[in-house]
């Protein structure tokens, strides 16, 4: 008899897109001392919001540019090449994106402020919107982001009210301008304490926020060249280990890089032993690859980047060091990372994993904020590698990606194979797969 994940729990764990976890929270975070937090207390108040001074608008984007640049290379200690454009500049390359792709793109800074949040936005060819959010205040913001995390990553059935404010705080205000605008796809900048957070698991009242928009997060505009190129012919280094010396083994790596290549994907597939620093870049020397997918252990954590780090079999390579692997040359176009848990709520693990691109030199980086489990990172990626072969826009097939789930169900059949729609995606689980998948149902029968 097929069991089915129930629609409410797959939207609430591909919502959140890879920043889902089947598994309890463990934070490395700084918890805001709060016993008792009563949302009611911090309830919306749309008259708390203000336009901000459009004759100073533009000279606060530029500022807040300069800023978040300053702090990445000081975490880096690194010299970042960057555009130095300002927004009337940014708003023309919108303008130009629209017109090459079809896509109507938008920026969204959100500034977290001692007494207010500043949110400023830039649409194709307009003038930028500034908002001010009296009410998301720094620690009001901190205590319903925190609160958010928690109940999110445990898979808690009471996450509405946190993900509704917080949906009403840093997406209404600017809403309208999206909806005039026909935006489709929304670029955000996050400020400290929000660079980790689940944008995509917001809810306004009906829907997440990942149903209405592509959305992807960058460290700065001026820091990340907005490029598009069609993936769908694209080469995959798809590499990975299921047993490690010193950490935890990921039984499901196996079946998840024979779900990428060498069908429907071309290119070179290296399990276990193979898997080592020296054998990356020999691969590369040989040919070029414009993704790579490392299904392994990558962890950010506070302190400095050489306390964070992605796991060969060999060895770690720390984040100070990412960029020795030179995947800036010749430039991968994406960097797949499929088991990653970061510190949400620190500002320095924040910092590692929203400048994981910047770091490693590639053009673009998909990753879990926390640890996914083997079933959940095999289904999604197998999903996405097929979404991505037909549609051109890495935002766009992580999306599609996402929406699948919540309307076909994601089923496990008696033969231990798993299935979304009519496509079989891998067959022949493991027992402890198995289990897992199990424990998934067990908890979309709760949150029913």
């Amino acid at each position: 008899m097929l069991k089915k994940i129930s629609r409410q729990i797959l939207l609430f764990l591909i919502a959140i897109g890879l920043s889902f976890t089947i598994n309890s929270f463990v934070s490395h975070s700084q918890t805001i001392p709060n016993k008792l937090i009563d949302l009611g207390a911090i309830a919306y108040n749309d008259r708390k919001i203000a336009d901000i001074d459009s004759e100073n608008l533009s000279n606060l984007i530029y500022g807040v540019e300069g800023k978040w640049e300053d702090q990445y290379e000081a975490y880096f200690q690194e010299d970042f090449e960057s555009l130095s454009m300002k927004p009337r500049q940014i708003s023309q390359k919108l303008l130009e994106i629209s017109e090459e792709t079809g896509k109507r793109t938008a920026v969204l800074w959100l500034l977290p402020q001692p007494e207010a949040l500043n949110a400023f936005l830039i649409t194709p060819g307009k003038e930028p919107i500034g908002k001010q959010i009296r009410e998301a205040n720094e620690r009001s913001l901190a205590i319903v982001t925190q609160e958010f995390v928690e109940k999110v990553s445990n898979l808690a059935n009471n996450y509405l009210p946190s993900s509704q404010l917080l949906y009403k705080w840093l997406i209404t205000p600017i809403e309208p301008d999206l909806q005039a605008e026909k935006i489709d796809t929304l670029i955000t900048c996050l400020g400290v304490g929000l660079r980790t957070l689940p944008l995509a698991a917001l809810h306004d009242g009906e829907h997440f926020l990942i149903e209405k928009y592509n959305l992807t997060r960058i460290p700065g505009f001026n820091l990340s060249p907005i490029t598009y190129t069609n993936l769908s012919d694209a080469k995959v280094l798809a590499m990975g280990a299921t047993e490690f010396k010193n950490q935890a083994p990921l039984p499901g790596v196996e079946v998840e890089l024979s779900a990428i290549g060498p069908n429907p994907w071309q290119g070179v597939t290296i399990l276990n032993q193979d898997f080592t620093v020296a054998n990356l870049q020999a691969q590369r020397q040989q040919e070029s690859f414009e993704i790579i997918h490392l299904a392994t252990h990558a962890d950010f954590v506070p302190g400095i980047p050489r306390n964070s780090y992605i796991q060969f079999f060999d060895r770690k390579v720390t984040l100070d060091r990412l960029n020795r692997l030179q995947l800036n040359d010749p430039p991968v176009e994406l960097l797949v990372l499929s088991a990653c848990q970061t510190a949400v709520g620190d500002r320095d693990a924040e910092m590692g994993f929203a400048g994981l691109a910047l770091q490693s030199g590639v053009k673009s980086v998909l990753a879990s904020l926390w640890y996914v489990s083997d079933a959940g990172t095999l289904a999604l990626m197998s999903e996405f590698y097929q979404q991505l072969k037909t549609i051109p826009f890495k935002a766009d097939a992580l999306r599609q990606t996402q929406l699948a789930y919540s309307k076909d169900e994601c089923i496990c059949n008696k033969e231990n194979s798993l299935i979304l729609g009519e496509r079989l995606l891998c067959h022949q689980f493991s027992p402890i797969l198995k289990r897992i998948i199990s424990l998934i149902l067990s908890i979309g029968r709760v949150l029913v």
